[in-house]
């Protein structure tokens, strides 16, 4: 696999995505991003880093006084708001450029963001979205958090319709349905590490 690939990685809150996607990109020898691309994306744009934060996989919605009433206004002059007017769609904007950058230069891993769309025309890449059932969902939340089942159930919540609203906004696509990626996995069948081992072997094979 000596030529430039890129790994996408869509996410069920607790299902354990992020890990998979930081022990799948070691074991490939490719750079992961994840929350990387907001600092990333600040650098870029010379914006403050709160704005991409409150932006981070957000449906679009004036964050300082937006009134745009396009998807993409900045798609094609390349510009940035000159005036105090951010949205999260001139956000997004930005946040592709780098994720289009970084897959133009090396090989990576990238965990949400849409950059299963942002690099659809990658000529080798593989898309996974990772899954697991509510209770090990569940299980893995009030674990890593400390918090009583309920709590772990409301982040959830919150955290797949935010995921699923943003992804279907810019994407066109559906949110983890099985026709938008090239392979989808339910983690806790196998447990995170064999996870980890059939999801590898998949991608060598698929961009090989």
């Amino acid at each position: 696999m000596n030529k430039k690939f890129v790994v996408n990685i869509g996410r069920q809150l607790g299902s354990g995505g992020k890990e998979i996607g930081e022990k799948l990109a070691a074991r490939l020898g490719i750079d992961f991003y994840d929350k990387e691309l907001i600092t990333l994306a600040s650098k870029e744009s010379g914006l403050c880093r709160e704005f991409f934060e409150k932006a981070d996989e957000r449906a679009s919605q004036g964050i300082i006084g937006g009134l745009f009433g396009m998807r993409f206004p900045f798609v094609g002059d390349g510009a940035l708001p000159t005036q105090n007017c951010l949205s999260n769609d001139a956000l997004f904007k930005v946040q592709s450029d780098v994720i289009r950058q970084l897959a133009s230069e090396k090989s990576c891993l990238f965990v949400g963001r849409c950059a299963d769309y942002i690099l659809r025309e990658h000529p080798r890449c593989a898309n996974i979205f990772i899954s697991a059932s509510h209770e090990a969902r569940v299980a893995r939340l009030c674990a890593m958090h400390h918090i009583s089942e309920e709590e772990a159930e409301n982040m959830m919540s919150k955290a797949d319709k935010k995921r699923s609203e943003y992804y279907n906004y810019y994407s066109y696509k559906t949110w983890g349905a099985a026709a938008t990626y090239h392979l989808c996995i339910d983690s806790s069948v196998l447990g995170i590490e064999k996870t980890i081992d059939f999801v590898e072997e998949f991608v060598r094979l698929k961009i090989k």
